[in-house]
C-alpha cells in the first residue's frame, strides 16, 4: 500500500499528536513510560509540554485511526501503541508542510527581568547568578553529549538509541545555551556597574 505524502496534515492534530506519532514511527512500539522517557532524553530539551498529555494523547490517536493499541492480559497490564498506515501518512504530511508559527519562548528569569526595574540591585544579580547557574549546567549537559555522539559515529549504527539520534537539534541547543550564559553575565555586569554608578 503506498502513502500519499502530499495530503495536508489533519487539522484536528496537535504538535503533542505529531510528537506521539513522531516518536512511535522512529522508536517502534511504545508505552506511554517510554514516550516519556524518550521526550525526557531528547525532545523535552527544547519542548516542553504537560508529560500528562504522553498518556492522553495515544489514545485519542488510537479513536482516530492512527494507532492501535494492545493492552497485557496480566501484570501491570501496560499499553502498547504502534502507528498505523494512516498514522504514518499523517506525520508524513506533515513533514511535508513547514512550520509557520514564530517561536515561542517561555522563560521565567526572563519574566523577572523584564521587571527588574521594581526590585533591587541585589535581586537582579541573585537572577542573574541563579540563571548562569542553570545555563552553564545545560551547556555542560548538551558539551558532554556531542562528545557521546561523536564517540558513537565509528560503532555499529544500531548501536544508537533514542537518547542520541536528537544530534541535528543539539547544535541549537548549544548554540541557545552559549547565547544564554553570554546574556546572563552581561546583566550580571551591568547589575555591578549600577552599584558602582549609586
Amino acid at each position: 500500500m503506498s502513502i500519499d505524502t502530499t495530503a495536508a496534515p489533519p487539522a484536528h492534530l496537535t504538535s503533542t499528536s505529531y510528537l506521539v506519532l513522531g516518536l512511535i514511527e522512529r522508536e517502534g512500539p511504545s508505552t506511554p513510560y517510554e514516550l516519556k522517557r524518550h521526550v525526557a532524553a531528547t525532545i523535552g530539551h527544547f519542548w516542553s509540554f504537560p508529560h500528562a498529555l504522553l498518556y492522553k494523547e495515544p489514545a485519542r490517536l488510537v479513536e482516530l485511526g492512527l494507532l492501535t493499541e494492545e493492552r497485557e492480559a496480566e501484570g501491570r497490564r501496560r499499553r502498547l501503541f504502534a502507528i498505523t498506515g494512516r498514522g504514518r501518512a499523517a506525520i508524513l504530511a506533515w513533514l511535508a508542510t513547514p512550520a509557520q508559527e514564530p517561536t515561542e519562548l517561555r522563560d521565567a528569569g526572563l519574566l523577572q527581568l523584564f521587571f527588574a526595574d521594581l526590585g533591587s540591585t541585589d535581586d537582579r544579580r541573585a537572577l542573574a547568578v541563579a540563571q548562569l547557574a542553570i545555563h552553564r549546567a545545560a551547556l555542560a549537559r548538551y558539551e558532554d553529549d556531542r562528545r557521546a555522539e561523536r564517540g558513537l559515529n565509528g560503532s555499529d549504527a544500531a548501536a544508537r538509541t533514542v537518547e542520541h539520534w536528537r544530534g541535528v537539534t543539539l547544535p541549537m541547543g548549544l548554540l541557545y545555551e552559549r547565547a544564554a550564559v553570554e546574556f546572563w553575565e552581561r546583566v550580571y555586569r551591568e547589575s555591578g556597574a549600577d552599584d558602582a554608578r549609586r
